[in-house]
């Protein structure tokens, strides 16, 4: 399997106890992170032509994925 980037272990390296610990504990935020993972997956299989997609397909993805990205730092830093 090739090396997917953005994964959010790798995005918040700072924040891995968190990002475990919330997953198994808060379910807003278990789906949240499902969900990111989901449409990063699509974008990382549409960059390699593996499910080829037009631009702008691709494009709404990649903001889907950066909207969730915030909401998902956010839950990990708020105090």
């Amino acid at each position: 399997m090739s090396h997917t980037p953005h994964e959010l272990h790798e995005e918040f390296p700072e924040h891995a106890e968190t990002l475990t610990r919330l997953k198994t504990s808060d379910a807003h935020f278990a789906r949240l992170a499902e969900e990111y993972h989901e449409i990063n997956r699509a974008v990382h299989r549409a960059e390699t032509n593996v499910e080829p997609m037009d631009d702008l397909a691709e494009t709404e993805l990649r903001k889907q994925r950066a909207h969730l990205k915030d909401e998902i730092y956010a839950m990990l830093t708020k105090g």
